[in-house]
């Protein structure tokens, strides 16, 4: 278009210095010129070129309604938009003082918002002639979505308007910590404006005007179009509401490359600590973060109920890439074995060694069994990220909260059983094979054992669930071992990933430039 448009200029330039030539006097240059001018094409072009330099494609509006002087012109606004299939972008609702239809709220990114001729507050008189004063807002909303085209409004601005500034509004980015679907919600203002998500979804809040309703749409949508969720306000008034009374975290304590672990001092030391102190959060701010070659790679943390699986996730992980993957060498306080060797099974301290260490909080989790303490080290975290690996612990609930740190920055995976039904199916006749002091037990799930999975993953979840980024619910083994690494690899090649925003040095202004 811009090389048409230049070259129009050029021909009516060389036409007007070709009528200016003295005398008639014309050159062998402009004589060919001139033949030019003739064609239908030049004159079609230089036509087209006219048009373009006086605006003449914009659309003409129709002319004002001949009633319009019955009304103050100051008072009375007509607004003509052309809608297509979208929503118009906007809610009504009856003024209670004055009875009057009025707009309730513009939708950010829609059509009444970018024409910016549609204000919060704008009384509604008329949509394409029909009066809206005898009609409710139920009988309107069909009147507007039924409207194609060129659609036509007369309304009585908003007194006091005060021009919006895009620097204040909001412009910030949380994960989503629930699932929600506005169509099954009773107190959403409307529910066509509404915008549905998922647990983990990543939203970008553009507007918090509205105590109780923000503006937000999905990041990486297309549909760059706002929808109404519930505010922090008030999706945490809902959760206290419903929360149920936790009932106790899970009886084992694993460590390292060890089975189950139970009579952790500091487990449950740290349980009573944490047990129902909390409200769950709701929304989680976040904040794009693409790792640096010098950094560390992510902690990845595996949580969940004993018998789900971690420790063979962890297994199968290693074996899949241990030049990618590593682990931990736990510490112990019990005698070493002929076969092993320090530093690769174990690290052996002395009883007084490790207490000294316990004392110094140089420990992530420990635990004593048989007489015999054991225990992962912080240290031992520092060398496997120090080899450039991803390094995999399965840990407790309470310890994720030591490490979601920014130094560590880490990824936590909550593997979660499925229904009761299908742990019976899957696991009835399965067996749990751990290792301990170099001796296979065999151990058969029972119904008791269903039970208290189900219920120790519920209680992480009401807990810690404001902590794990990723969610793998552990039915078929395969399934959820693929769908875990699938999901690793990607955080190592996607980006940016999400972060909280406390971890990253970015301030809130730099957070912005990046919508």
């Amino acid at each position: 278009f811009h090389v048409i448009y230049n070259k129009c200029k050029r021909l009516k330039f060389v036409k007007r210095h070709w009528h200016l030539d003295c005398k008639g006097k014309t050159s062998l240059y402009m004589k060919s010129y001139s033949r030019c001018f003739l064609t239908s094409s030049a004159q079609g072009l230089l036509s087209v070129h006219d048009i373009v330099a006086q605006k003449g494609y914009d659309p003409e509006l129709p002319p004002l309604p001949d009633d319009i002087e019955e009304e103050n012109e100051d008072s009375v606004k007509i607004i003509s938009l052309v809608k297509s299939q979208e929503p118009l972008g906007a809610t009504i609702k009856r003024d209670e003082s004055t009875g009057a239809i009025v707009v309730a709220r513009i939708m950010r990114g829609g059509a009444a918002d970018r024409s910016g001729l549609i204000h919060e507050g704008d009384e509604l008189r008329e949509v394409n002639g029909v009066q809206m004063e005898d009609k409710t807002p139920e009988e309107i909303i069909p009147i507007m979505a039924q409207s194609q085209g060129e659609v036509t409004f007369k309304v009585i601005p908003v007194t006091g308007i005060k021009e919006e500034l895009s620097a204040n509004e909001t412009m910030l980015f949380v994960r989503s910590l629930f699932d929600y679907n506005p169509e099954e919600d009773p107190a959403i203002p409307c529910r066509q404006a509404g915008l549905g998500f998922k647990r983990g979804d990543v939203l970008q809040i553009v507007n918090q005007e509205d105590d109780t309703w923000w503006q937000a749409c999905r990041h990486g949508d297309s549909n760059s179009r706002a929808g109404l969720i519930p505010s922090r306000q008030l999706q945490e008034r809902w959760a206290s509401m419903s929360m149920v009374n936790p009932s106790g975290l899970r009886r084992s304590f694993r460590l390292g490359r060890r089975g189950g672990r139970s009579g952790s001092v500091e487990s449950k030391r740290k349980s009573q600590e944490m047990g129902g102190a909390t409200q769950t959060p709701t929304y989680l701010e976040v904040a794009p973060y693409c790792r640096d070659p010098k950094e560390g790679r992510r902690l990845v943390l595996l949580v969940g109920p004993s018998g789900v699986g971690l420790s063979e996730m962890k297994r199968r992980l290693l074996l899949s890439d241990p030049d990618h993957y590593g682990v931990t060498v736990p510490h112990t306080t019990r005698e070493k074995r002929k076969q092993e060797k320090d530093g690769v099974e174990y690290h052996f301290v002395s009883r007084q060694t490790f207490e000294m260490d316990i004392v110094n909080h140089k420990f992530l989790e420990y635990g004593e069994h048989r007489g015999n303490y054991y225990g992962t080290s912080l240290e031992s975290v520092h060398k496997v990220i120090g080899e450039d690996k991803v390094c995999l612990l399965d840990v407790q609930p309470h310890t994720v909260q030591r490490l979601h740190t920014t130094e560590f920055k880490p990824c936590v995976v909550f593997v979660k059983p499925p229904s009761i039904q299908e742990l019976r199916f899957s696991r009835r006749k399965a067996t749990l094979i751990s290792t301990q002091d170099m001796t296979k037990l065999t151990k058969t799930f029972s119904e008791e054992d269903f039970e208290d999975m189900i219920s120790s993953a519920e209680t992480m979840d009401s807990q810690y669930g404001h902590l794990f980024e990723m969610v793998v619910v552990n039915g078929d083994f395969a399934m959820a071992f693929n769908k875990l690494r699938a999901e690793l690899e990607k955080l190592e090649t996607e980006a940016p990933q999400w972060i909280p925003v406390e971890w990253t040095s970015h301030t809130k202004q730099n957070t912005e430039s990046l919508c």
